[in-house]
């Protein structure tokens, strides 16, 4: 296949920062500081980027200088062996000044960290030090809706085949995560492979309207090889999946701990909407004239101040609400790593409960706030030049991935029946 050349953005521009954050931060508080100044780095001309729309290669450079990729990982491979409770915070920040990169941050965290929920441990210790001795930026080509990947086996190697409509960050990425279903049964496998070779051809067709400098466009995938040693939970002798690893409640927290990666990039967006929106309000909405109280400043106006109380509070709660939600996913890590077998379907189904109570939230604030703004900035805020926009559409865009009515009724059943969700690609 011809190789194909799509514009980039250039990683000397962040060559800088190699230096500057030559040392991971070492507490919660540091990781926080760190991800804050990689924000202020983006903020400067996220706008501009995200309308020129170049596949992000500079962007996860930065993010590689700034150590966020290593934050979850052991410390004795080099990483900053975080929990999942700052993990969420740290994507939030990010995505307070592009959502972009903060969804792109959020999957390689996910990503990175499959092997420790789905995998035997020794395959997470070997994959951990692979992510982290190189430093490797970690894509996913799992998209639920379309049909799985087809999966034979070859001797000592499992063969993936098929395609995908969505990946997300697969073409800036340095590995790209598989799944599939082995051919004659109804057994999943992930896997990690590099990205760079002949069998991962990208379609390059991210056009959309919002979370633009994500690269999540289709990609076909051909006879891409993967020793059965690397087959996540499976017996390489037996070929078959270990009943300690994938066939137990445990193995499914993958799906609650992405739910809730999407939770934080959407309120990370949100928030960075009204801090925007606010600096804009506060230096160039003009009072409206024509009020019959009229004022001198916009600041000054009532329904402007109300507005934006409003949307803060909101915010504030839904804050609350998504670290509360952390803690709780934290906790079972913590608890049931070593012990993965005793973690009970209830505990799992509570969790993933108070997931879905963050997504529904975010989505409801988060949409109601990027839409809001507009009518407490002013007509010249949506200009192309100011990027205000680009907020609502990042959001709107992933927002989208799967129906929030669906957990909306997911919720309404565990109120009224006291059930639990199935556990789906989606809960």
């Amino acid at each position: 296949m011809a190789q194909v050349t799509v514009p980039a953005t250039d990683p000397a521009v962040y060559s800088q920062y190699q230096a500057k954050w030559s040392a991971l931060p070492d507490t919660a508080d540091a990781w926080l500081a760190r991800a804050r100044e990689v924000a202020e780095v983006l903020a400067q001309d996220a706008a501009q980027r995200d309308q020129e729309n170049k596949s992000p290669r500079a962007e996860v450079a930065l993010l590689k200088h700034s150590g966020l990729l290593k934050l979850l990982a052991p410390k004795k491979y080099g990483g900053g062996e975080q929990p999942w409770s700052v993990g969420y915070k740290v994507i939030r920040e990010v995505a307070k000044a592009d959502g972009s990169i903060g969804m792109l941050l959020g999957y390689h965290l996910l990503w990175s960290t499959t092997a420790n929920v789905v995998g035997t441990p020794e395959q997470a210790e070997r994959t951990q030090e692979l992510i982290v001795a190189n430093n490797y930026f970690v894509g996913g080509a799992v998209n639920p809706r379309d049909n799985d990947l087809k999966i034979t086996s070859d001797g000592d190697y499992v063969v993936f085949n098929g395609s995908k409509h969505f990946n997300t960050g697969g073409v800036v990425s340095d590995l790209t995560v598989l799944e599939g279903v082995l051919e004659g049964t109804e057994g999943h496998i992930f896997a990690l492979v590099p990205t760079r070779q002949t069998g991962i051809q990208f379609a390059h067709n991210w056009h959309n309207i919002g979370l633009r400098l994500t690269e999540s466009g289709g990609v076909k995938i051909e006879n891409v090889r993967v020793p059965w040693t690397d087959a996540l939970g499976w017996d390489e002798s037996s070929k078959k999946p270990r009943e300690d690893i994938l066939l137990i409640p445990f193995a499914s927290l993958l799906l609650p701990t992405i739910q809730l990666v999407f939770s934080n990039f959407y309120l990370g967006i949100a928030i960075g909407a009204l801090t925007f929106a606010s600096e804009y309000t506060t230096a160039s909405t003009r009072a409206w004239p024509f009020g019959g109280d009229n004022k001198e400043s916009a600041t000054d106006e009532f329904y402007i101040l109300e507005r934006y109380g409003n949307f803060f509070a909101h915010l504030r709660a839904t804050e609350a609400l998504a670290d509360r939600a952390a803690d709780q996913i934290t906790a079972l890590y913590s608890r049931y790593s070593g012990d993965r077998s005793a973690l009970t379907v209830d505990e799992r189904g509570e969790v993933a409960e108070w997931v879905a109570s963050v997504k529904v939230v975010t989505t409801d604030v988060g949409l109601r706030v990027t839409s809001g703004i507009f009518e407490v900035t002013g007509a010249r805020a949506t200009a192309l030049k100011v990027g205000l926009d680009r907020f609502w559409r990042d959001l709107r865009t992933h927002t989208l991935h799967d129906p929030v009515a669906y957990k909306n009724r997911e919720l309404g059943r565990y109120v009224l029946l006291h059930e639990y969700p199935a556990q789906t690609w989606y809960t």
